[in-house]
């Protein structure tokens, strides 16, 4: 039976299968067959392809709802379609339509432009011969009627016209006439070039302001702007000159009385300042208007030389008058030398330096003018140049403010100034170091306002020369002064140290008694010297600190003084780029200074504290091992009524601390009584750890730490708390009732509390108590 249903499927066609995995087997193929399994997997092939077949004819068949609708919907279209195609037709024929109209039209545009345009060229052109039939026929006119203002008027609207044109006019019909006027144009632009400079030329001999400005303003109408310039520069530069030659020569004549004599010559720079200020004040506009902006700088260069010629006989007359140039070598020759006989007076030195700084001051207020001046006509012609123009123009600028002698002499002033001024600085701070002065109820000494009054006196001259380099050169040197001699001196003054604890005077005492007997039996008086150098010596030693204190806050002071200042003058315009990063680098080299002088403060201090006060703290603390803490009821009211060693401990303390109470500054006596605090607090644990304690010995003790904690805290404005926390501890575990109570203290059980005393310390606290056993100490877990 299975083999008749593969028989009858053989010749059936097979249709190729939809995956397309393997071909149908044909019917030779089928035939050959004769092997039972060969014919099985051949009869399986064929199955397993029908299925595939019915499985796509059944999908294709599924779809068959779908592919009728959009057969229906494209029947739909189909009309729409075909009107579509009709408009576009249409709309293709419109396009093609407009395109050949534009195409006509804008030909026939292009022709009107090219005619208007050569309609627009022969209208110039009959402009320009008219304009020049009228140019000649006006300059003849006005040249003849001496109107040389039109004259001009006509020659500048001729050298305006159009070359090309002319050119062109000159090959018309027309040609001759052409060339006729423009020869007698020519001859009359010659003339009247000829005419303008004579007439200026006499305007300036009789000094007739009206027709040189007259004049002047015609030369840009012929072409001549340098020319004009040129000319009128020089007319301006011979008043500069003749009334710079009237202040000089009333210099001269000027006595030594007089209220300005000091700054005469300051003054007459001045004079010379104002005078071209007020040149270029009142000229710019016209330069502007009939020059254009941009030129105002070749006025200036031309002034400025004049400027420079003058000002160099100013400074010459200045130096011999002032013997600037000797003084200096005198002062150079003071420095190198330690000679005191050839020493100069710094006080001669003082109105010379003043009238440098002053003339200084006046020439950068002056060069700032013409940079503002010269800068802003720059920027009015420069708006549509190019970079490279304006890096030209800039250069240019810095090239007449720096280079010029004006700056180059007011350089070599300031630099012969510098060195003069820091001899004056120095000298006159060796002067009031020598006469230092201690008034009696003074904290401090008359040297420390009298050095801080020359410092800033010599630092505000040289502010006041508004020169930065000239500044940061004396901020310098005032710093080095500072660093160097005063603060040598404030330094050695410490290292002479503190004389003296109570025993040691106490021994200086009987020596001096033993020399006061036979001073009398010798001589019959006393000789109380010894005695009163330490007294001296103590006094300088505490002076010595508050000095220091007070030049710490000076410099600071003065800092801030100087950085306002200093902020006002470059707000002004004075300096360059350069000139913040070097105040600034100069004002943190004085802040440095300051704190180098706050070292030194508290290496006093330490000093202080390690000869004065340990060697008389330390035995008085050491007292509290001679009071027995081992104590039962009895001997602890006793101690409560008549204390044994906190009270007089506190006593001690004040009576040694009144000394330096009167004799220190609020703020050092504070840092004194800090140090000394922190003293207390390490001797006293060690005492403390050499003790044994009872019960009540251990209550004892927190009574004495609670007094000493509580008078410390009135005399000192520091929070000393956290100096005795450790002992605090000692104390609260010397005051426990059985070991195991600690464990209520440590570890989580802590609260805010945090403790300073070690694991092995707060064992060793315990070990002090006599009625702990250690055996109950060793098996805490801490």
């Amino acid at each position: 039976m299975r083999y008749a249903k593969m028989a009858a499927s053989a010749t059936t066609p097979m249709a190729p299968s939809s995956g397309g995995s393997a071909s149908a087997l044909s019917m030779e193929e089928i035939r050959a067959l004769t092997d039972l399994s060969d014919l099985e997997a051949a009869y399986s092939r064929l199955c397993a392809e029908e299925k595939a077949v019915e499985e796509e004819l059944e999908m294709l068949l599924n779809q068959q709802c779908s592919i009728e609708s959009k057969m229906t919907a494209l029947h739909r279209i189909g009309p729409n379609l075909q009107l579509i195609e009709g408009d576009a037709k249409q709309l293709a024929g419109t396009i093609t339509f407009t395109c050949n109209l534009a195409e006509n039209v804008s030909s026939k545009v292009r022709q009107l432009d090219l005619a208007k345009n050569r309609l627009y060229q022969a209208i110039q052109r009959a402009d320009d011969i008219l304009d020049l039939k009228f140019c000649m026929d006006g300059v003849q006119t006005a040249l003849r009627n001496e109107d040389y203002e039109q004259a001009a008027a006509h020659i500048h609207r001729y050298l305006s016209l159009d070359k090309s044109v002319i050119e062109l006019s000159r090959q018309g019909r027309e040609g001759s006439i052409i060339e006729a006027n423009l020869e007698l144009l020519q001859e009359a632009e010659q003339r009247l070039k000829i005419i303008v400079t004579k007439k200026f030329d006499e305007a300036t001999r009789q000094e007739d302001l009206p027709q040189v400005e007259r004049f002047f303003k015609i030369f840009p109408l012929l072409g001549l702007h340098e020319e004009g310039l040129s000319n009128f520069s020089e007319y301006l530069c011979k008043q500069v000159a003749n009334k710079a030659e009237e202040n000089l020569q009333l210099v001269m004549k000027t006595d030594m009385s007089d209220r300005r004599a000091a700054v005469i010559f300051a003054d007459t720079l001045t004079l010379l300042f104002e005078g071209i200020a007020r040149i270029v004040e009142t000229h710019q506009p016209i330069v502007e208007t009939y020059y254009g902006p941009g030129r105002l700088y070749t006025l200036i260069k031309h002034l400025q030389v004049e400027c420079d010629r003058q000002v160099e006989k100013v400074v010459d007359k200045f130096i011999q008058q002032r013997d600037y140039h000797r003084q200096f070598q005198h002062v150079q020759n003071s420095m190198m030398r330690s000679s005191a006989v050839e020493r100069i007076e710094p006080r001669e030195l003082d109105p010379i330096l003043t009238e440098v700084t002053l003339m200084n001051a006046r020439s950068e207020l002056y060069l700032r003018f013409i940079k503002r001046r010269i800068v802003s006509d720059f920027e009015v012609g420069d708006s549509m140049a190019s970079e490279e123009v304006k890096q030209e123009h800039q250069k240019c600028l810095d090239k007449l403010l720096n280079n010029c002698l004006l700056s180059r002499t007011m350089q070599e002033l300031i630099g012969y100034y510098i060195t003069m001024e820091e001899y004056f600085m120095r000298e006159t701070v060796n002067k009031a170091v020598a006469m230092d002065t201690c008034e009696k109820g003074q904290l401090t000494s008359s040297m420390v306002d009298d050095v801080f009054y020359i410092v800033k006196k010599c630092i505000g001259r040289a502010l006041s020369s508004s020169s930065i380099d000239c500044l940061c050169a004396m901020i310098n040197h005032s710093i080095t002064e500072l660093e160097s001699d005063f603060g040598e001196v404030l330094c050695n003054k410490l290292k002479m140290g503190f004389p003296a604890t109570t025993f040691q005077d106490f021994q200086r005492g009987v020596t001096s008694a033993v020399s006061l007997m036979h001073s009398s039996l010798q001589q019959g008086k006393f000789d109380t010297k010894g005695i009163e150098s330490t007294d001296e010596a103590k006094q300088s030693f505490l002076v010595t600190l508050n000095n220091l204190e007070v030049c710490s806050e000076n410099i600071m002071t003065l800092k801030k003084t100087l950085e306002s200042d200093c902020a006002k003058l470059l707000q002004q315009g004075f300096g360059g780029e350069q000139a913040q990063p070097k105040i600034d680098s100069c004002l943190s080299d004085m802040a440095a200074i300051s704190h180098k002088f706050r070292d030194l403060l508290q290496e006093g201090l330490n000093e202080l504290t390690n000869s004065a006060i340990k060697p008389q703290v330390k035995p008085w603390i050491n007292l509290f091992l001679s009071v027995s803490h081992n104590i039962e009821e009895e001997e602890f009211n006793d101690y409560e009524a008549n204390d044994p060693w906190v009270q007089q401990f506190i006593l001690n303390l004040e009576q040694q601390m009144a000394e330096f109470k009167v004799g220190l500054s609020l703020v050092i006596y504070d840092s004194l009584t800090s140090l000394m605090t922190t003293l207390i607090a390490i001797e006293m644990e060690k005492v403390v750890l050499k003790s044994t304690f009872s019960r009540l010995g251990g209550l004892q003790f927190d009574k004495e730490l609670r007094s000493l904690i509580a008078y410390l805290t009135t005399v000192t404005t520091w929070t000393i708390r956290d100096k005795f926390a450790r002992l605090s501890q000692m104390a609260t575990i010397l005051n426990l009732e059985r070991v195991t109570e600690i464990l209520d203290y440590w570890g989580p059980n802590s609260g805010p509390l945090t403790w300073r005393l070690t694991p092995a310390e707060v064992r060793q606290v315990l070990a002090l108590r006599i009625d702990f056993r250690s055996e109950d100490i060793k098996r805490l877990r801490l």
